[in-house]
């Protein structure tokens, strides 16, 4: 079952269960999908690598939106934020913990020979492509920099 599936037969349940917001977090995943499916260039379809990538990208967006919440003490708004980044994480693949991420992350710059900050862009490159969806970008640029500069 795809994720566009699995986000209808969610929000049948979150319907029949008056959840609200898991209503409002579901159907922001389904118009982003749509948005995705009949952009410019698209299929119609979107493959497994994309869904996590609009998954991740919608996290990353409510993250930095509950930020703004937080500093402006605005709780009522920070509240339905995390409600939506805690149902839109159930969709993506279990996050790495910050020891697993660290070990990965070393075993790429090796593989890559990086030996200084300079090489930065060619460890993120790899990182990405073999972290994608276990790891946020954020939390792997900074800890690429700190092993890269010690």
């Amino acid at each position: 079952m795809n994720l566009e599936q699995n986000i209808m037969a969610e929000m049948k349940e979150a319907m029949k269960a008056k959840n609200e917001a898991a209503l409002r977090s579901l159907r922001a995943i389904k118009a982003a999908i749509l948005l995705a499916k009949t952009s410019e260039g698209a299929n119609g379809e979107l493959k497994e690598e994309d869904e996590l990538k609009l998954l991740q990208k919608l996290v990353k967006q409510r993250k930095d939106s509950l930020e703004i919440y937080t500093q402006q003490n605005r709780e009522d708004l920070a509240v339905k934020e995390k409600e939506e980044i805690a149902i839109i994480e159930k969709f993506l693949p279990q996050q790495m913990s910050a020891e697993e991420l660290k070990a990965a992350l070393t075993v790429i710059i090796k593989e890559s020979g990086a030996v200084s900050p300079a090489d930065m862009g060619k460890v993120m490159g790899l990182a990405t492509k073999k972290l994608a969806g276990k790891a946020d970008g954020k939390t792997i640029s900074t800890l690429v920099k700190e092993l890269l500069s010690a």
